[in-house]
């Protein structure tokens, strides 16, 4: 496992922007993000495979977030943009020693979990 720690987050304006960082402490094969909203569950919101760049995310988020990463400096970033009052939630980032295909979007395949980072949007 790695230690990841997250950055970026804050409270925002409907529409506004936001860039998440996550660094993780050590080499890992793909790093994400999810987010859990208040009183709902952990979704899925995008990953980023170190290794040779493949992008995941999910359907709903895909046409305003926007994944990248930095394999030299362990780093995933997450820009936000357009950002809706539901996008208010914990984004937790998240490391995994492997995976592939949907398995990249399922927590089940991360095995280190970061603290989390608040991301408010407000009206």
């Amino acid at each position: 496992q790695v230690t990841l720690v997250e950055s970026g987050g804050g409270v925002v304006q409907a529409g506004g922007s936001l860039r998440l960082s996550c660094k993780a402490s050590g080499r890992t094969f793909a790093m994400g993000w999810f987010r859990r909203p208040p009183g709902k569950k952990t979704e899925f919101v995008a990953a980023f495979r170190l290794t040779d760049g493949t992008t995941y995310y999910a359907d709903t988020l895909k046409s305003r977030f926007v994944i990248s990463g930095d394999s030299a400096r362990n780093t995933i970033y997450l820009q936000m943009n357009n950002l809706k009052l539901e996008d208010t939630a914990v984004y937790l980032c998240t490391g995994s020693r492997y995976c592939v295909d949907d398995y990249c979007r399922e927590s089940s395949s991360f095995e280190s979990w970061g603290q989390g980072t608040q991301v408010s949007v407000s009206s």
